[in-house]
Order: structure tokens, then C-alpha cells, then sequence
């Protein structure tokens, strides 16, 4: 697991220190700099994908992210011209430092000030046992790509989720790996019985209908309601709204989640009512509290409702919870980014709440009691 992130002039980020639990939160208003942090971890992953880690350099353009060339990534102010990126887990740490090229996608490594212990690409992040899903996920349609490389290699859904329907397919009847998963509905352990309970939380009755297409290389999906009494003909993803087809891979890639895995996810509550936000966020907590580090970054107070509700009905230790929340000075001289750490007490209460942190709804039912 990863216990801690250092950067130095990373974008916006001119030097801060990230703690990290088992269920991390990033959350601020937009533009403030809260995917950084993520973006740092995701381009090791991409340049070790690519074999430039350790001893090449640093790709900023790639599967993972895509920031541009040296100059979007360098601190504005930065006061020397080189980029710092440090990883501690328990057995080992990965120390790194970049020169700068301002025109260049690719940022040398500092060979000479490189620090590296233990088997720090053997952690999740540079291995199979990790996933990432971005805010842009795919949107509904009938078909979708298939990968055996990325699905059966990899166990990946693809950045966008564009393969979970060849995912599902492929292993919809595997047994879930950690038993705290199985939806009190579901009648077995499969992967797919147990993302069916799970999704008719968010509408009722729905069954999931993933199948491959050999003869094109595609594979379909589907959905199906059940009432009471039947079970209705295949509906299109596009006839049920975004949704639930923005979800699926989000509640896809925390069910087949191992422990040891990390995932990082990024608004797992898109277009979801608020009922749907608050169930991912407990579906969430339970992954994370059976081995799954899961680092999310939000915009919901939903979602931040449901983590505080799970921490209070012991779904998750609060110690094993954290949440950053990052602001901007306007009036500072420097670019920077100010983070502050939000912590979640056993209650589930917060006693300090940063100012803009998830408050804008007292501030409108404030302006609501106002009298006139």
C-alpha cells in the first residue's frame, strides 16, 4: 500500500507531502489542482509501461495522462528548474528527480540523485493489480471494443472503462476474491450476480447482459429489468440513460478488486442520483477496508456523506480514511496550490471544515432562511 507522496513543482503543486490510507480522497474546486496528485502516480505507471523508469526519464503524453510538454509541467514559480516525485510504501521507496525540458514531452531522470529501495516496481501501481478509471468514461452504445491483451493480461477495463463489456463477458461468472462484496440479493459468488444486486440499488431490477461478438470483435451490452413477476427484452445502453453505463465500470472494477490491488478513480459519481452516490461510496469503503487501496477524486458531498456514514456503521476504520482538500490563495503572488487534511473522526462527524469544502449546501439553505 502506499503510505506517502512527495512532490515538488509538479504543476501547481510547489512542494507538499500526501499521507495516504487505505481510501484517499481528493476533493476542491475546479482547476485547483486536486488531479495532480494522481496524475504524478499515473505517470510513473506509464513510463514504466513504456521502459523508461528508472533509469530514462519521465513520458507525460501517454495511455494514462496527458499533461503536454515540460512546460505544463513545471511549477510556475518554481525557484530551480527540476521536478521532485517521491513514493514510500512499507518494504520500499522510490525517490526521483527530473531535469527540465521545456519543449519536450519526456523530462530525463537526474540520474545521479535517484533513490531507489527495495522493489518499488513490484507495488501495484507498475503491475497488474492495478486500475484506473478517468472522469471521461465511455459513453452508452451498443457495441464496445475488446481487448485480450488489456482484459486477460492486464485485468483492465481500459482507462475510459471501454472494456468492461469484454470484461464481464470473459469473467462475469468468477467468484468475487473477497466475500465482504456479496450483496445480501445476490444468490451466488459470481462477479456478475453480485453486479446485478448491487446496480439495482442504483435502478432497481437491473440485470446486466454482456456478450462477445466474434464475427466483428466487438462485444455488446445490454440491460433487462425485472419486476416482480417478469423480466423485460434487452434495452440499449443508450435508451437507459448515462448513468448507469457510467457507473458500471466503477462498480465493476471495485467487485473484481483483490486485495493488494489499488484503484484510482476519478467521479465515481457521475450522473448518479444522489441514493447511487452514497451506495458507491459504501461499496467503495468496503473494498478498502479488505486490502484494496482505492484513491478517488470528487466533486459530490454525496459520496462524502456515504464515507462518513460507512466510517460511523464501522464499514471502514476511520483511521483507515483520509481526505485532502485543495484551495488557491487568490491573493498570493505564487500559483500554488493549498492543501489541507480533513479528518474524518469515528462518528463520522468532521470537526474542522476548510472553507469551500463540500459547505455550499449551508450556504444556500442559509440564503434560504435569510428573511427578506
Amino acid at each position: 500500500m502506499i503510505e506517502r507522496l512527495s512532490l515538488r513543482n509538479f504543476k501547481s503543486i510547489k512542494e507538499e507531502v500526501f499521507d495516504f490510507e487505505g481510501l484517499t480522497l481528493f476533493s476542491g474546486l475546479n482547476g485547483m489542482g486536486k488531479s495532480t496528485a494522481l496524475q504524478s502516480m499515473l505517470i510513473l505507471r506509464q513510463s514504466h509501461d513504456k521502459h523508461l523508469l528508472p533509469s530514462i526519464g519521465i513520458s507525460l503524453t501517454g495511455e494514462y495522462v496527458c499533461i503536454g510538454n515540460g512546460n505544463d509541467l513545471l511549477f510556475t514559480d518554481a525557484e530551480d528548474e527540476r521536478i521532485d516525485i517521491e513514493l514510500i510504501w512499507p518494504n520500499s521507496s522510490l525517490d526521483l528527480h527530473f531535469d527540465y525540458r521545456e519543449k519536450s514531452d519526456m523530462q530525463p531522470i537526474l540520474k545521479h540523485d535517484e533513490d531507489i529501495n527495495g522493489s518499488p516496481f513490484e507495488e501495484s501501481l507498475f503491475t497488474t493489480s492495478f486500475q484506473y478509471l478517468s472522469a471521461e468514461r465511455i459513453s452508452p452504445r451498443s457495441t464496445y471494443d475488446v481487448s485480450e491483451y488489456a482484459v486477460n493480461q492486464r485485468r483492465s477495463l481500459g482507462v475510459k472503462g471501454e472494456y468492461t463489456a469484454h470484461f464481464l463477458a470473459e469473467h462475469g461468472n468468477d467468484a468475487i476474491s473477497i466475500k465482504a462484496y456479496k450483496h445480501p440479493d445476490a444468490s451466488t459468488d459470481y462477479l456478475i450476480d453480485n453486479l446485478n444486486a448491487w446496480m439495482s440499488e442504483i435502478t432497481p431490477g437491473t440485470k446486466v447482459v454482456a456478450k462477445l461478438i466474434p464475427e466483428i470483435n466487438k462485444a455488446s451490452l445490454h440491460y433487462k429489468f425485472s419486476s416482480a413477476n417478469a423480466i423485460t427484452a434487452n434495452f440499449r445502453p443508450e435508451n437507459t440513460g448515462f448513468g448507469l453505463t457510467y457507473v458500471l465500470p466503477v462498480v465493476t472494477a471495485v467487485l473484481s478488486a483483490r486485495a493488494g490491488d489499488l484503484l484510482m478513480i476519478e467521479n465515481p459519481e457521475s450522473h448518479l442520483h444522489p441514493a447511487g452516490q452514497a451506495l458507491i461510496a459504501k461499496l467503495i469503503a468496503i473494498a478498502a477496508n479488505n486490502g484494496v487501496q482505492t484513491i478517488i477524486e470528487t466533486h459530490s458531498d454525496h459520496f462524502l456523506n456515504g464515507i462518513r456514514q460507512s466510517v460511523k456503521s464501522k464499514l471502514i476504520d476511520a483511521d483507515n480514511v483520509c481526505a485532502y482538500f485543495l484551495s488557491r490563495d487568490v491573493d498570493s503572488r505564487e500559483h500554488a496550490v493549498q492543501v489541507e487534511k480533513v479528518v474524518i473522526e469515528p462518528s463520522g462527524r468532521i470537526k474542522y471544515w476548510p472553507k469551500g469544502f463540500f459547505d455550499e449546501w449551508e450556504k444556500s439553505l442559509n440564503k434560504l432562511i435569510e428573511n427578506d
